[in-house]
């Protein structure tokens, strides 16, 4: 798909992962739809705006399906279409099983699963018609291998996977493409807490010996919906963590 003047919605857009792709599709001269629970800062669209491209904010919660149909016919309304959908958005909550309320378990599942199913179907309605779109969604490797205090996530973000290659396979005839991006340790706000011991623990298990970087992401994103030929695909950008052969 060629990029510019396409419209791009991203969940949880306003820091992070989010807010670098957002900047990455605008370098392409994709128009964008920043998305956040609260308000989005002025700040965040001026950025986006001085890249020479159109941005609107969308605020609301994706786990409410009712809401997520809003926000994606407020992007359409306001920009006349949403040629990609990122499905960033996410939360982690973590904890050993045997310490983990069923709260704790449900709201990782009603965001970032639940959250990705209720964005998906809302433009997937749109893609239909368009007989064009790309959708891209925020795995992780933990939902590729599990991780150590991490079930209600890994479960999560297995999910997406599972979610990924069906819908793949229900819009392809539709010319939609459906994918993936398994993270690893990328340097960001989640990461920053982790106590020197951890991260040098988690180098160690990264071939590369160090932590991506948000752009190394964004830029797999912005790969991705230029492919007019792949999908149902799961990309690791992890530094070869988890390597399948």
């Amino acid at each position: 798909m060629e990029l510019k003047g396409k419209n791009v919605f991203i969940t949880g857009s306003t820091r992070g992962l989010g807010a670098a792709i957002a900047k990455e599709f605008a370098k392409e001269g994709a128009n964008i739809v920043l998305n956040g629970r609260g308000e989005v800062a002025a700040e965040s669209i001026k950025e986006i705006e001085d890249l020479g491209v159109s941005c609107i904010a969308v605020s609301g919660d994706i786990s409410d399906f009712d809401k997520a149909g809003e926000m994606i016919n407020q992007a359409i309304s306001e920009l006349g279409s949403v040629d990609v959908l990122v499905n960033n958005a996410g939360v982690t909550n973590d904890k050993l099983v045997l310490r983990m309320t069923a709260d704790d378990f449900e709201q990782c599942l009603k965001i970032n699963l639940t959250g990705t199913f209720n964005m998906t179907q809302h433009v997937l309605k749109k893609m239909m018609k368009q007989r064009q779109g790309a959708i891209i969604n925020l795995s992780s490797v933990s939902g590729l291998i599990g991780n150590f205090g991490q079930a209600n996530y890994a479960a999560s973000k297995a999910g997406v996977i599972g979610f990924t290659k069906s819908v793949a396979r229900e819009a392809a005839t539709r010319g939609i493409t459906c994918n993936a991006i398994a993270p690893g340790f990328i340097e960001t706000d989640m990461t920053e807490v982790l106590s020197d011991k951890v991260k040098e623990e988690a180098t160690k298990q990264i071939p590369l010996q160090r932590f991506g970087q948000p752009q190394d992401v964004a830029e797999t994103a912005v790969f991705l919906a230029k492919s007019s030929y792949i999908t149902g695909q799961v990309i690791s950008v992890d530094g070869g963590m988890v390597m399948q052969g």
